[in-house]
């Protein structure tokens, strides 16, 4: 007979890191099937499509986890950012120049670097991100305005992979 298996906090860490590893591999797996088969132009246009609905889930259901306000700012995007799933596997560097403005920086990359080991072109994520960051920083708070500052293929030197720039409109 099998038993639920009980974890302790390093037992679910790890547990989580592993399926965090899993959802990405799934998700590379089955961009670089349609990518060979159909062409990165057909493979970028489906995983925008599969972003714009991912990014609404993933909000949403981290806002609820975490009790996060309706109009939680900046600083309930930032805690949503570092309990994104993909945030277990990339580093991120997080500034806050200013009360109304949150950079983040993707400093470490494993679709990048898998793509660099598998000896592909780099992933030119830029138009998907222009749909994944907006509506992950609206979902969170709808006053919230996303600028890209970075992203593959147009990237700023400097900047390891991408950069995202975050501005709270609507509060004076």
């Amino acid at each position: 007979m099998h038993k639920c298996m009980i974890y302790g906090e390093e037992d679910l860490s790890k547990a989580i890191s592993d399926a965090a590893k899993n959802w990405l591999a799934m998700d590379g797996i089955w961009f670089q099937a349609v990518e060979k088969a159909y062409g990165m132009d057909a493979a970028l246009a489906l995983d925008r499509e599969v972003w714009r609905q991912f990014a609404v889930i993933e909000a949403l259901r981290i806002k609820k986890r975490l009790s996060l306000p309706e109009r939680g700012g900046l600083e309930a995007l930032e805690i949503a950012f570092k309990n994104r799933l993909v945030s277990v596997l990339n580093k991120l560097e997080i500034q806050r120049p200013d009360k109304n403005t949150l950079i983040v920086t993707i400093a470490t990359c494993r679709v990048q670097a898998a793509r660099k080991r598998k000896v592909m072109p780099e992933f030119p994520c830029s138009s998907v991100g222009q749909i994944e960051f907006p509506l992950f920083a609206s979902t969170i708070d709808a006053r919230i305005v996303t600028q890209c500052v970075s992203c593959p293929p147009h990237t700023v030197t400097g900047i390891p992979y991408c950069s995202w720039k975050f501005t709270l409109e609507g509060t004076e």
